[in-house]
């Protein structure tokens, strides 16, 4: 799949998509991280400790002390009162939450019709067959990705890219949780992107998300000789109150696809690649194994 959507690995040129602003916007978010911070180390926490103390992960409280994620008003509020803010952090909501609609124009314009339903969305199931899912990839690994593209993108895009991508998956840590499930080839899990110490990050991550409740990561083995994913990678979206929608995308162009026949069929292709690939247990011991082999 393509650059903004689950992967990364399209060629959009996303300098024409970006107004003047949104470093500011960056700004805001590293600055409510920063304050973030700065609490916590007063009260003598760590990010483990605080993620414990009121529900989130230890990742996500890294993200949004960096800026690299969007926190959600319900975030706010609960650290603004565990770590005694007295309505500094909780009464910046409605600014995060304008911000973050700002932040959504850094997606391309052929994007942004999907990128629209995640927020929304009940149940995301995705087929991977070039590059680790977006909503799965870590933060060196995306800037990896980014990186490499063709023609090369600035660093100041980049930046803009990652921070855009991982503000994404603040959908995965939501309750109530979505369901999700990915079917990614093997053979994405065998190419060190970045480097070893990037991609054994990467597995470790894939691990994580994957021992989660809600989550299932299955991969399709290299010794299957054919399975029914082969006509390429998709996904299937399930927006609340909606019907599932179907999206492709390949290089610079993209499909939503909401004929009820089509989808149907790419329902029925994606169960049966599930029952190809190796099962979400199976699947983890193989990274594991991955990990172990270097």
């Amino acid at each position: 799949m393509g650059a903004a959507s689950g992967n990364g690995s399209g060629n959009d040129d996303v300098r024409t998509e970006l107004p003047e602003d949104l470093g500011e916007v960056s700004d805001f978010f590293r600055a409510i991280g920063k304050q973030i911070k700065l609490l916590r180390e007063q009260a003598g926490l760590t990010q483990k400790e605080l993620g414990e103390r009121i529900g989130y992960g230890e990742h996500l409280i890294s993200a949004v002390e960096r800026g690299l994620r969007t926190p959600q008003p319900e975030f706010l509020i609960a650290v603004d009162r565990e770590l005694n803010a007295g309505g500094l952090l909780a009464i910046a909501k409605d600014d995060v939450m304008r911000a973050r609609n700002k932040a959504r124009v850094r997606h391309p314009a052929w994007f942004r019709g999907y990128v629209e339903l995640e927020p929304v969305a009940v149940e995301i199931h995705e087929h991977s067959m070039y590059a680790i899912p977006g909503l799965l990839q870590t933060e060196a690994h995306a800037r990896a990705l980014y990186g490499m593209r063709q023609p090369l993108l600035t660093e100041e895009v980049i930046e803009e890219r990652v921070t855009s991508r991982i503000a994404r998956q603040e959908i995965l840590t939501r309750w109530p949780r979505a369901i999700f499930s990915w079917v990614i080839d093997e053979s994405i899990l065998l190419r060190p992107l970045g480097g070893w110490d990037v991609h054994k990050e990467q597995l470790i991550h894939l691990l994580t998300v994957g021992q989660m409740r809600g989550m299932a990561i299955q991969v399709m083995p290299l010794n299957r000789g054919a399975h029914a994913g082969l006509g390429g990678p998709f996904t299937l979206i399930t927006p609340k109150g909606r019907p599932q929608t179907g999206y492709i995308e390949a290089q610079q162009s993209s499909r939503l696809i909401t004929d009820q026949e089509e989808v149907r069929i790419m329902n029925a292709r994606y169960g049966a690649l599930r029952a190809q690939a190796h099962t979400p247990e199976e699947s983890l011991t193989l990274i594991e194994k991955m990990l172990g082999e270097r």
